[in-house]
């Protein structure tokens, strides 16, 4: 099993995030992405906006957005 980012790149959160079917909608003080399931569920996802994240916050930031750690890690790695 891979490593969890310590301090991952704002810009490489947000393109593995957009891998996995997330969209941004707004940014300012936060990131605001939203994913839509073939269900029609929307699935909300609020991050700080920060150069780096920390992996605590990362950690939150995909089990709220029910996302499991590997397929993170992967969509992260590519």
């Amino acid at each position: 099993m891979s490593k969890f980012p310590i301090d991952a790149p704002i810009k490489k959160v947000i393109k593995a995030l957009e891998q996995l079917g997330f969209e941004k909608i707004r940014e300012g003080n936060h990131i605001a992405m939203l994913r839509q399931d073939r269900n029609g569920t929307k699935i909300p996802l609020t991050m700080p906006n920060h150069p780096n994240i920390k992996s605590s916050t990362l950690r939150t930031i995909i089990t709220q957005a029910g996302i499991s750690r590997d397929d993170f890690l992967k969509a992260y790695k590519d």
